[in-house]
């Protein structure tokens, strides 16, 4: 499943082919609401929002059933049992009131442009749904995506007009474009030729100037949901386009401190309210470090900068640092909060309830809590402090340009987080943990596969992809310390395995074909340790072109799990490894190759990865990152290919003078697909590097599953040596 390092949410990967991207799983909470909304035909996520899906498809079948004698196996086609074709196509909201609405309130704001990004105030890559302002004024639900609306100066009409854009990566181009109704203009991020949102923003703003009589002309945004490090790069867009075509244009950002979506929201629908959940507290056995250890790592850190005062706005770094978890935001384990550390005081802001035995580890560790909101007078009143002192305050590079506003003038220096840095190195107790979640979900995932194949083959049922999906989290409840899933389970049948970030609906999901490709992407978060697992399957006679497509994107994984690589390396020099099969073939796939992994955390952590995002460069591979190694192949319309393993980065003996060698060991423990593996294309060390990992698989599961013989004879057939 893609993050951030892996293409989520950066510059998507060069396409050679008519692949598509992966998809990971969205993340997105849902509020419940009967309330309809207005002049909608509603996108799946926004019906999901309100509970008002209909049961298209299951009235159909129910129909078919009565009117035709005999199974729904025998007495329909393959084509009218599992073909779209028999689901509800409606799949977009119609956005013109919405619309309206919105510039009726940058009229009020004296804005030609307003900016509507994906993230919260805390660049979260998945949101609450209290969050989602960005799907509900476009209808587009993917994770990733910038919104802009434009409201057209020179029209004197009592309905202002005006144009609308959503701009996203390759991951997304398939579903924007199924989502998005007439109102809205696709932008490809990463097309040959495709402007990006800001310069698509500036360009219209530059226009308007100019038909104006080079009058000022104001883009909007909320600075909450914007980092400052962003802002920076938008002025100089502005700079840099005004000086190249805007003769004399005038256009500048400005920030709108009240969310202009928050303010029409009601009117549509019933609005979300951010959750705000118990915390929960990890001890050593978890974590394998107190809380005043970090704390001190962090001061030392902090000092070579001439500081020993941060504020902490990423969600997973304060849970990490604090070694809390919460529930906030849906499979990230995370909640509401900001952090300031200056000196040996922390001050944790969050409106969460905690236990009693939380409330004596504050006490004990100097943190003092305060209201959520209380941040931006707290953060005036340390930074004015700090300024009288001469002293400054560091600020991570995600922080948000409202809290660059509210620094008083105070030095301050932005940094790459130590925080981000401490926690993608695992410690010993956080390894061996890992490895103990990724043996939990292997017992589930096979005992699932096990059983989707028994019933899809032996038992002819119908199952559709949401029905599996929601199986699959039965058995994994079997599992201590399951805290549930890391993302939401790509269950994907023929077509929609090609989709990117496809996740099923609940009601109108499609019925899997045995006879076509069958994508899983599915990940789980234990107290021990979070996973991150990719298996394509077939239950039933693959064309040879599948087997062939299968047999790349294996290959490609595997050369990325044998290499070994000096001390330096990044993920960025090593992604080519993984597409170089694929590239022989014409072929390639639109998303990076990996992405970090948390500890009980979220599933895409930063800031190393495997891809072709120059962000990478900076965060060379280190001993005890533990990363994803997931290429694929996606052929629109067809079918989609997937194989993800979780990898540690682990020492070797070698040395080259003074550089030593690292290399990767697979912690994943679920078979290869035998069925789509073609043996002939494999060299001798890609088959022993196959047996020797189904080896160990099956040493490791079969004692686990004796007492499920399915799943014991299903793993018994899949890690047959090749």
């Amino acid at each position: 499943m893609f993050s951030l390092a892996s293409g989520r949410a950066g510059t998507s990967a060069p396409v050679a082919s008519a692949s598509a991207g992966h998809g990971s799983g969205g993340a997105h909470s849902i509020n419940r609401s009967s309330r309809p909304c207005s002049n909608c035909t509603c996108s799946p996520g926004l019906l999901s929002r309100q509970n008002r899906r209909k049961s298209l498809f299951m009235h159909q079948l129910s129909r078919r059933k009565s009117s035709t004698p005999g199974s729904p196996r025998r007495s329909m086609s393959a084509e009218s049992i599992y073909s779209s074709d028999t689901l509800c196509t409606t799949k977009n909201v119609n956005t013109t009131k919405r619309l309206e609405k919105l510039r009726f309130k940058m009229k009020e704001n004296d804005l030609a442009v307003y900016i509507v990004p994906s993230e919260d105030e805390h660049s979260s890559e998945y949101v609450s749904s209290a969050d989602q302002r960005r799907s509900f004024i476009s209808g587009f639900t993917g994770s990733a995506g910038i919104a802009i609306i434009t409201r057209d100066l020179l029209n004197f009409n009592d309905i202002p007009e005006g144009k609308s854009a959503l701009s996203t990566d390759g991951r997304y181009f398939n579903q924007a474009g199924q989502e998005l109704d007439f109102n809205w203009v696709l932008l490809k991020q990463g097309a040959k030729g495709e402007p990006t949102w800001q310069e698509w923003a500036v360009q219209e703003a530059i226009e308007q100037s100019l038909g104006l009589g080079k009058k000022l002309v104001k883009i909007g945004i909320d600075p909450k949901v914007i980092s400052y490090k962003d802002v920076v790069s938008f002025q100089n867009t502005i700079k840099t386009k005004v000086d190249e075509n805007g003769e004399g244009s005038k256009v500048e950002l400005v920030a709108i401190k009240n969310n202009l979506v928050d303010a029409i929201w009601g009117e549509f629908e019933e609005v979300p309210k951010r959750p705000s959940n118990k915390l929960i507290h990890l001890t050593k056995e978890y974590t394998g470090e107190e809380f005043k250890s970090k704390h001190q790592r962090l001061i030392t850190e902090l000092n070579k900068h001439n500081s020993n005062s941060i504020l902490l706005s990423a969600l997973d770094e304060v849970a990490w640092l604090l070694n809390l978890r919460g529930s906030d935001i849906e499979y990230n384990p995370v909640f509401f909060s900001y952090v300031i550390v200056d000196g040996e005081t922390t001050k944790l802001f969050t409106d969460n309830p905690y236990s009693d035995d939380v409330k004596t580890f504050f006490a004990e560790n100097n943190i003092t809590v305060l209201p959520y909101n209380s941040i931006w007078t707290e953060l005036s009143s340390v930074t004015t402090a700090l300024k009288q002192k001469s002293a400054s305050i560091s600020i991570p590079e995600t922080a948000s340009w409202e809290i660059v506003r509210n620094l008083n003038n105070c030095k301050y220096r932005q940094i790459v987080s130590p925080v981000i840095l401490f926690k993608s190195v695992k410690n010993k107790t956080e390894i061996e943990n890992f490895s103990k979640a990724q043996l939990k979900d292997a017992v589930a995932i096979v005992r699932f596969f096990a059983w989707l194949e028994d019933k899809l083959v032996r038992g002819e049922g119908l199952i559709d992809e949401y029905a599996a999906g929601e199986k699959l989290i039965e058995f994994r409840q079997e599992q201590e310390h399951y805290m549930g899933n890391s993302f939401e389970t790509i269950s994907a049948t023929g077509a929609n395995a090609a989709v990117i970030h496809y996740a099923p609906p609940s009601e109108n999901s499609a019925m899997i074909d045995p006879s076509k490709i069958y994508l899983c992407d599915t990940g789980s978060q234990f107290m021990e340790g979070t996973t991150d697992i990719t298996r394509t399957l077939h239950f039933g006679e693959p064309t040879q072109e599948e087997i062939d497509n299968y047999t790349l994107v294996l290959k490609g994984n595997l050369a990325i799990e044998q290499l070994v690589f000096p001390e330096g390396t990044n993920g960025y020099y090593i992604d080519i490894l993984a597409r170089q099969f694929l590239w022989a073939k014409g072929l390639d796939y639109r998303h990076g190759t990996g992405h970090g992994v948390g500890s009980y955390l979220n599933v895409h952590e930063g800031p190393i990865g495997i891809g072709l995002r120059n962000g990478l460069i900076s965060y060379p591979l280190e001993k005890g990152n533990i990363v994803t190694n997931e290429p694929g192949f996606y052929e629109d319309g067809k079918y989609g290919i997937r194989i993800e393993n979780d990898m540690l980065v682990e020492s070797t003996d070698l040395k080259f003078g003074e550089k030593s060698f690292l290399k990767f060991r697979n912690l994943t423990l679920v078979p290869y697909c035998r069925k789509l593996t073609n043996v002939s294309l494999l060299t001798h060390e890609e088959r022993k590097l196959i047996n020797n990992h189904h080896k160990t698989v099956c040493q490791m599961l079969s004692p686990l599953l004796k007492d499920d013989q399915r799943a014991f004879y299903w793993l018994k057939k899949e890690t047959t040596p090749v």
